[in-house]
């Protein structure tokens, strides 16, 4: 039976974009002055990875790229190469010219040539002259490179003899080369099936591992440790202190293992034989350690998106079987059936146990988002000649990751326009008593039912004269009165800038509608905090999730709406005194202290047969975009948990309604749009503060 690789593609390529991305990572975050011997390690590890599977594809552009940054990552790890801003600078480019290299084999196409030939000749530069002959102008010879220094000394107690088992001769001289990138190679033999490899100098173990992973499994290997002999003792008196060497090798790199931050993305081993194995993740590869205890990597699983989409509607249709049973012997008698009512009600439970296990499958940290804005601020800071520093709060709070995906785009945008607008150049910050540095925070935090994502700057803030000046300039309705969350709002209206100059980063007007648009689109909404001069705050609203939902049912007439349980905080019967008309048609409840503008049900979607007095009906307090407004409905018919389905995709956008669900009885209810009917609590909001200044 033969083997076809390309099986095996999708894997080397969901792996090789995470390597490229934990490579980036700590790239950015390496201290150049004092880089950390594990970052370095680790990046190095990352690049032999990729090029080892693509060794294996015959990915030859991308084989050779990774092969020319090992090298320089190999020299910069022993100390041999000075890293400075300018080398991590190509590195970085060279991560980029790398995923290009990685869509084009994805696309099944060949890379690009140019950006291959022109990356190789840069690395290879730096190679042979340093980083200065990289900024030097054409023509100018930089001075001789000085010799290299001596490698760094390692630490007592690392691997020096490798044993690999069960292999073919012919694999020798392979394996023998990859354990050169070590060091020199003391002696070699073979005998039986096995190769006895001694290395020169010292090298880590879980090292090894990874630059064996694509040619033998972690089982056929063994290490022999070596001791630094300490002055004056001879090679007698440290007979026996190899094995104890070795076990304490084993178990500390055992324990850093076991406290090694878990990536929560769901990963996949490949279980093709090791020879066409793409790229396994460096610990994963690793055989276990004598603590007996497994990594965190190896009981992991990598599947698609698309089964896990499949799971999730198959609980969907379960959740709504479940409905249809419960409302089908609601009526039942529970002495005559008992057994069969607890039967459902067992039935409920393991449905939303399941529900909310299979959800969590989708859940991803707001670190797979974060990750990706470090080195989108140090490209654009760099680039404005501004100092900014990026901190991020709320790393492990989870969310969709379709939500995730489709919310990367506004952030982008919202954090490109704070670093171009919101922060100001060193000289002005100073000029105003602020540090050179400016300040860009990411946060997320959960809050009932929904994530909140905060975009926040410590920036000149907006100014609310230029804003008014600029909407009346293009023709928008606005007066004094406005509140400044009326004011800020304009900034996503089409076309509105009021940036001084255009730039190739923003100022052009567009974006900030469609931002607020597609936040929208996803049941969420936007706010804005500003203070002129201190900064400013944008902060995205979001669902957990847009699968599954908790909901009110209510009736207006006789249509059925789902209202989104998370918006509901309280319900009542009003009295008359808590009622204030402020127009023909707009109604005032004072609830706890404040008057609260009224929406109407049976107004906003023009039902028949509604109940129309407000002191026969039930009120409902909503809260929504941070603030709250009160719903008229007929009857509250009890809370659901539903299988949110798309509203536009099936039939056309309505307004006030955001998606549809399937009852138990197999009829259509429609979810509110809560954002939209707080917009148009709103309206009744102004109209009484207006009132209130004539």
């Amino acid at each position: 039976m033969t083997l076809d690789i390309a099986e095996f593609y999708q894997t080397f390529f969901d792996e090789a974009d995470e390597l490229l991305d934990e490579m980036e990572r700590l790239l950015i975050n390496l201290d150049i002055d004092a880089p950390d011997s594990e970052d370095l390690n680790a990046i190095f590890r990352a690049a032999h990875s990729i090029k080892g599977g693509a060794g294996t594809f015959g990915f030859t552009h991308l084989q050779e790229t990774t092969h020319l940054l090992e090298n320089l990552l190999d020299r910069a790890r022993h100390g041999e190469l000075v890293l400075d801003r300018t080398a991590i600078d190509l590195f970085l480019e060279c991560r980029d010219v790398l995923a290009g290299q990685i869509d084009a084999y994805r696309a099944s196409e060949e890379p690009d040539q140019q950006a291959y030939e022109d990356m190789a000749q840069r690395l290879r530069t730096l190679d042979e002259q340093g980083s200065a002959a990289l900024a030097a102008p054409a023509g100018d010879k930089p001075a001789a490179k000085p010799a290299k220094p001596a490698p760094v000394a390692l630490p007592e107690g690392m691997i020096r003899t490798v044993m690999i088992s069960g292999i073919a001769e012919d694999k020798c001289s392979t394996l023998v080369e990859e354990l050169g990138l070590f060091g020199d190679i003391e002696s070699q033999a073979y005998e039986g099936d096995t190769l006895t490899v001694t290395l020169a100098q010292p090298a880590a173990s879980d090292d090894i591992e990874s630059v064996l992973c694509f040619v033998v499994d972690a089982d056929q290997l063994s290490f022999g440790a070596a001791q630094a002999e300490p002055a004056g003792n001879t090679a007698a008196d440290g007979a026996g202190a190899e094995d104890v060497v070795a076990q304490a090798v084993s178990e500390a790199v055992a324990a850093e293992r076991e406290h090694r931050p878990q990536d929560n993305r769901t990963q996949e081993k490949a279980t093709a034989p090791a020879e066409a194995a793409p790229v396994a993740a460096t610990a994963a590869a690793s055989k276990p350690k004598a603590t007996g205890k497994s990594s965190a990597e190896s009981s992991s699983l990598r599947v698609s998106t698309e089964k896990v989409d499949e799971i999730i509607n198959l609980v969907g249709e379960l959740v709504i079987t479940q409905s249809m049973l419960e409302q089908t012997i609601g009526g039942l008698d529970t002495e005559a059936h008992g057994a069969l009512l607890e039967g459902l009600n067992q039935l409920q439970r393991n449905a939303r146990d399941l529900q909310e296990a299979v959800m969590s499958v989708r859940m991803m940290p707001m670190d797979y988002a974060f990750n990706r804005f470090p080195r989108l601020v140090r490209d654009l800071s760099s680039k404005l000649g501004k100092e900014i520093n990026l901190v991020t709060e709320g790393e492990s709070t989870e969310l969709d990751k379709g939500l995730i995906e489709r919310i990367m785009d506004p952030m982008t945008h919202l954090v490109r326009n704070s670093l171009d607008h919101g922060i100001e150049t060193p000289e002005r910050r100073k000029a105003a008593g602020k540090p050179a540095a400016g300040t860009l925070t990411l946060a997320a935090q959960h809050q009932g039912g929904s994530i909140l994502i905060d975009i926040s700057d410590d920036g000149a803030g907006l100014n609310r004269e230029r804003i008014l000046a600029k909407a009346r300039q293009n023709g928008l309705a606005v007066s004094d009165s406005m509140s400044d969350d009326e004011v800020w709002q304009l900034i996503f209206a089409p076309g509105f800038s009021t940036a001084e100059a255009v730039t190739d980063v923003s100022g052009r007007g567009v974006g900030m509608d469609v931002v607020k648009r597609n936040i929208q689109e996803l049941g969420g909404h936007v706010d804005i905090r500003s203070t002129f001069g201190q900064g400013t705050t944008i902060r995205i609203v979001l669902p957990l999730t847009l699968a599954i939902m908790d909901g009110m049912l209510i009736r207006v007439g006789e249509e059925v709406f789902i209202m989104p349980l998370g918006a509901i905080k309280e319900s009542m019967q009003v009295q008359a005194d808590q009622l204030k008309r402020v127009a023909q048609d707009k109604q005032l409840v004072y609830v706890r202290g404040e008057y609260l503008p009224l929406v109407e049900m049976h107004r906003v979607f023009d039902i028949d047969n509604a109940q129309s007095d407000v002191l026969r009906g039930i009120v409902m307090v909503i809260e929504s975009e941070g603030r709250y407004f009160t719903l008229l409905v007929d009857e509250l018919l009890g809370q659901r948990q539903v299988v949110v389905k798309n509203l536009e995709t099936n039939y056309r956008k309505v307004v006030g309604i955001s998606a549809a669900t399937i009852l138990g009885d197999g009829s259509v209810a429609l979810i509110l749009d809560v954002v939209a009917l707080s917009r148009a609590g709103r309206q009744s909001e102004t109209q009484v503060q207006r009132a209130a200044l004539a």
